[in-house]
């Protein structure tokens, strides 16, 4: 299903992707080295709940996972990518953790994605997958706009990941995001220019350019969740819910 919004409705994606980027903004302040991953769940929770919103993650039972999730956030971290599963791990200095949280507030929803680095120690190779990722993130959110084809997002994206040295893996990407969290049409992280289906005004766009640093094959830990680089090499994730408008696009996830 491809969701159109309409322009009165477009106030209440807003809100939505607002208090998604205040959540990751607060979490990512308040985590230090030592905090445990099960209190960011907690933070999430709390801070979803104060605000009169729903998780989209609690429930999610997709084919691709052993569900229901049952956390309010995806916690990942190091070789972790995609979908980290929140457990009993106490963050080290120099780990590289990546927050997505979807969350949906009077019946719209909002998701976004942020790597970073805890501590002190500053890993060269993290710092520039995080670059990467957010770099692409930017590219594509440039290239969208009314009447753009789906192609020449993901081919900016791409190309900002291909040109840093990154493989690319194509199994997961964006979404169309709506009344519920993913939707069509997918966004890959990598495309031809000129293809695809053309935006328009009122759709919403989750994209995330994700890499991880020497493989494009991914692994599924024992918790039947987490995604993990097949090579156990770091991984980053940079993820904006976007709207298409009349006169271009509108990042609404800002944080």
């Amino acid at each position: 299903m491809i969701e159109i919004l309409t322009p009165a409705e477009l106030p209440r994606a807003r809100a939505a992707g607002a208090l998604v980027g205040r959540i990751l903004k607060t979490v990512r302040e308040r985590t230090t080295v030592g905090t445990n991953l099960l209190d960011i769940d907690r933070w999430a929770q709390d801070m979803i709940v104060e605000a009169g919103g729903e998780s989209c993650y609690v429930d999610y039972a997709p084919s691709f996972g052993r569900g229901p999730f049952g956390h309010y956030i995806c916690t990942s971290v190091n070789d972790a990518v995609l979908h980290g599963l929140p457990h009993d791990y106490r963050l080290a200095d120099g780990d590289l953790l990546t927050l997505d949280l979807a969350v949906i507030l009077d019946g719209l929803a909002a998701d976004s994605a942020l790597s970073f680095v805890v501590g002190t120690a500053r890993p060269a190779e993290s710092l520039a997958l995080i670059d990467a990722t957010e770099r692409a993130l930017a590219a594509g959110i440039a290239a969208a706009g009314p009447g753009v084809k789906m192609g020449d997002v993901s081919h900016a994206i791409g190309t900002v990941l291909s040109d840093a040295g990154y493989p690319i893996n194509l199994e997961f990407g964006g979404h169309g995001i709506g009344s519920t969290m993913h939707q069509d049409p997918h966004v890959a992280n990598d495309g031809r220019p000129g293809r695809g289906y053309t935006l328009r005004p009122g759709l919403l766009l989750a994209l995330e350019p994700w890499v991880m640093l020497d493989t494009d094959r991914l692994v599924t830990d024992a918790d039947g969740w987490t995604l993990r680089s097949a090579t156990g090499c770091r991984t980053a994730h940079s993820e904006h819910t976007v709207a298409i408008t009349d006169d271009g696009v509108e990042i609404l996830t800002v944080r």
